[in-house]
């Protein structure tokens, strides 16, 4: 059987991650922008030849086809593309949202082409190896699904087999709040006018995740997380109860109500971790995080309200959702909020101080307040399917932390590492 032949529709920060990482492993590819990408693999491709100059009608080229445009898109693009699909072709979608991508693709390709998706559960700066890649076979003969594993076999990565609900499911279980509390701490400190880490107030490794993953968030193009956010159903849903989480525990907090706000906490807790000081080992340790702050503050830390954490593992457990079910294919950041929201439930005497500052201290009481508006903010902003206002609402704060960006990605990466190989 002759060797594939890649197509590339798409060339965003995905498209080029992918593109790079076939031509390196000698396979032959072709882009609506391969001038462009010519250039961009210049420096990594010994054998340039191999990338074909083919710019009108890369579909009827390709044996093989990746379609890297934002889930909201996909439609559009597939249904320009379908008619000049070559025969017997292989076609999948990388979007983080499956439901209306496998809609696209069922609906608008020829019978005769089969349909292979994928979505890697990582950003385009990480490096892919060991990460989760999503392989769902949705209309493909076990020989070309074999051709396929083959092909993306150079990522390195820990290839997992599900069904397109599935994968919607587990994102959803995995992302959509993780987004979301990240997303909310970048608005609530943009509207307090606020660098945390250069504050005395954010210091140990529980606030180091919290800021460095928060500014590794909005250092991303947005429309990577509105359409998980907006297309996937499960993600609604979740996003709202997020929402809903930190307003009640907002209110009991601000009400001193204590013995209800403690109640509703650890029976959040019990639910998602068992018993306080379990013996099953942390994911992570907090005094391992310590070395990786931005800012430049005195070591000592500060007792937090940590309501971010705390409405997190209330949303799991009015969900009914377990986080450790969906392990393999969960992403750096998943893992690592999952690592924080542990190690502060099942360490007694850290979350003893948490609950007796979130009712006793009003140090945090303006930052909760504005996380508080922050998380309603986005929860309405996904209820309203509205990608415009999405946009909007993330550029905003995007354009306020874009300075630190570059610390962050570093910073951040050495993380991602940590948690890698401890989990």
């Amino acid at each position: 059987m002759a060797a594939l032949t890649v197509g590339i529709i798409g060339m965003g920060d995905m498209g080029k991650m992918y593109a790079r990482r076939i031509s390196a492993a000698g396979w032959r590819y072709v882009t609506s922008q391969s001038s462009e990408l010519s250039s961009l693999l210049m420096p990594v491709v010994s054998n340039t030849s191999s990338l074909t100059k083919y710019n009108d009608d890369l579909s009827a080229f390709g044996s093989s086809m990746g379609v890297f445009v934002e889930a909201e898109a996909i439609s559009r693009v597939v249904e320009t593309y379908a008619i000049s699909t070559k025969v017997g072709a292989i076609v999948g979608g990388q979007t983080s949202c499956k439901e209306p991508e496998i809609m696209a693709l069922e609906t608008f390709l020829p019978k005769d082409v089969e349909i292979i998706s994928c979505h890697s559960l990582h950003g385009p700066k990480v490096d892919p190896k060991g990460q989760p890649l999503v392989l769902i076979k949705q209309r493909a003969s076990a020989e070309s699904f074999e051709r396929i594993e083959n092909l993306l076999a150079c990522f390195g990565s820990q290839q997992v087999r599900l069904t397109a609900p599935e994968h919607d499911r587990i994102t959803a279980d995995t992302q959509a709040v993780t987004h979301a509390a990240f997303l909310s701490m970048g608005t609530a400190w943009q509207a307090n006018d606020q660098f945390p880490w250069e504050m005395s107030r954010y210091v140990g490794g529980i606030e180091n995740v919290k800021c460095n993953i928060m500014l590794r968030i909005y250092s991303n193009k947005w429309h990577v997380y509105a359409g998980l956010a907006i297309l996937n159903s499960q993600a609604r849903q979740q996003i709202r109860q997020y929402a809903r989480s930190v307003t009640e525990l907002f209110k009991l907090m601000n009400g001193g109500e204590r013995h209800k706000f403690e109640q509703r906490v650890r029976s959040a807790g019990k639910a998602v971790f068992g018993v306080a000081g379990s013996s099953r080992d942390l994911l992570l340790r907090d005094e391992l995080l310590d070395q990786f702050s931005l800012g430049k503050v005195p070591k000592q830390r500060t007792p937090n309200s940590h309501l971010t954490l705390l409405a997190m593992v209330d949303c799991w457990s009015k969900l009914g959702i377990d986080p450790y079910d969906h392990m393999i294919c969960s992403t750096p950041l998943f893992r690592l909020w999952l690592g924080v929201s542990e190690y502060l439930f099942r360490k007694p005497q850290l979350l003893d101080e948490t609950i007796k500052t979130a009712i006793e201290d009003t140090s945090f009481r303006m930052d909760d307040l504005e996380f508080t508006i922050a998380a309603r903010g986005w929860s309405e902003c996904v209820d309203y399917g509205s990608f415009s206002n999405y946009q909007q609402r993330f550029e905003r704060t995007q354009k306020y932390f874009q300075p630190r960006f570059p610390d962050a990605i570093r910073v951040g990466n050495e993380m991602i590492k940590v948690i890698l190989d401890r989990t």
